[in-house]
């Protein structure tokens, strides 16, 4: 360590078992997948959806989220893959790093859509409990940008600076060796695990749905995005001087305070079905179209309604129940 409270930067980038080299990297993408499609399957199965639908869900946006993580980062870095002296077959070693979050939303997004059509699933109910495990799965894969020493910000004299070796491609020329950089990777993470708390807490509270819940995590992480990225010093396409990942971030503050306003004036009952019109049996949900709200609460705060209980609400008095005014 160079400093008593520096963090060093892990020597070891991968495991070699045989011919089989497998990269921390990928393991903390996997990881991060895995205990959001847990999570995830979870909160489906608490609002009345079935959880393994959320395989579907996994498969198509996983695919699609990786093309488009890949394909967002190839643009924003043109000159990495093509000219002289470049290989254009990189592009396909995703593996090597190279992935960007604001393709894999695009890219997840399409497949989130194309899982909705067959499971039967509403789009923004997907959407909404994906949230916490999401922003876990972020937390965890940016542990993988340590591993790989990359994508840390400007030189900084905080005792919590990290160490890059003055040997790597992208410290940046003119330092002195033993510079220290502000860990962004650390700074991003910590913030999505802020997010987790805040948002849950916000959930538990106010309980939006209907994609409002998503919104927030939308202009939460976009707010964060914004920070890190403005002190990175790797290379960046820019547009206008300012780097295309941070228009992004704007981006997503954007189209999170849009989707907020639009699904709030849309929806004003609570949202008693996951499932789309025609999709789903109200007897196998614990959010029946005659749920009443404290009892749907309820189940929302716990997810373990008795069967029986269920079936007891189902037949209640029509005047007992709360007609949804929602699509």
């Amino acid at each position: 360590m160079i400093l008593p409270l520096s963090i060093p930067s892990p020597e070891m980038q991968f495991l070699q078992i045989g011919p089989l080299r497998i990269y921390f990297y990928a393991l903390c993408i996997i990881v991060g997948i895995v205990l959001a499609a847990i999570w995830t399957a979870r909160r489906i199965g608490e609002r009345g959806g079935e959880r393994g639908a959320v395989f579907d869900f996994l498969v198509w946006s996983l695919v699609l989220g990786i093309v488009g993580a890949r394909l967002y980062h190839v643009v924003t870095h043109w000159g990495d893959y093509f000219g002289a002296g470049k290989n254009p077959l990189e592009i396909l070693a995703f593996w090597n790093g190279g992935i960007a979050i604001f393709g894999a939303l695009i890219g997840g997004g399409i497949g989130v859509l194309i899982a909705s059509k067959i499971s039967g699933i509403r789009f923004w109910s997907f959407a909404d409990a994906l949230v916490p495990g999401l922003l876990l799965a972020q937390a965890v894969g940016r542990l993988g940008n340590w591993f790989n020493h990359e994508l840390f910000g400007g030189p900084t004299t905080l005792p919590w600076g990290l160490e890059i070796e003055s040997s790597n491609a992208a410290f940046p020329i003119g330092l002195p060796e033993g510079t220290l950089f502000h860990p962004t990777f650390l700074y991003e993470a910590l913030w999505n695990i802020l997010g987790i708390i805040v948002l849950l807490a916000i959930e538990r509270k106010w309980r939006p749905r209907w994609g409002m819940f998503f919104a927030m995590y939308l202009v939460w992480y976009g707010i964060g995005r914004a920070f890190t990225e403005s002190l990175r010093v790797d290379p960046s396409l820019l547009f206008l001087g300012i780097r295309t990942n941070v228009l992004a971030a704007l981006l997503a503050i954007v189209v999170g305070i849009v989707v907020y306003i639009v699904q709030r004036r849309r929806h004003v009952g609570i949202e008693t079905s996951v499932y789309l019109p025609g999709r789903s049996n109200p007897l196998d949900s614990v959010l029946s179209d005659t749920a009443n709200p404290e009892e749907f609460y309820h189940v929302l705060d716990h997810g373990d309604t008795p069967a029986g209980a269920i079936a007891a609400e189902s037949a209640a008095p029509a005047s007992a129940a709360v007609p949804s005014k929602s699509e």
